[in-house]
């Protein structure tokens, strides 16, 4: 399964990152990623918001990082949102 494939997401696990500074965002994520892993969810969606960018660029930057990412990227019909594809 790649990312490619998701149209509708509304249905997958979300963690919505509004009102977050970066360092809490930071750990959010991580911890998010970690329980999903847990749940044998292999996409999950991260609400960061459009904004100034801090906390998109943050999200991605963690993605990034983080080893139990395969991939991520925008959501073709919201930029505030990004999908991520996870190892389970």
């Amino acid at each position: 399964m790649n990312l490619n494939s998701v149209i509708f997401y509304e249905h997958y696990p979300k963690l919505d990152l509004h009102g977050y500074d970066r360092e809490t965002a930071r750990v959010a994520i991580n911890d998010f990623i970690e329980e999903q892993i847990k749940m044998k969810h292999s996409i999950v969606v991260i609400v960061h918001g459009i904004g100034s960018g801090i906390i998109m660029n943050t999200t991605k930057e963690v993605l990034k990082r983080n080893k139990k990412v395969l991939e991520f990227k925008s959501s073709y019909h919201n930029r505030g949102c990004t999908l991520v594809l996870l190892n389970i």
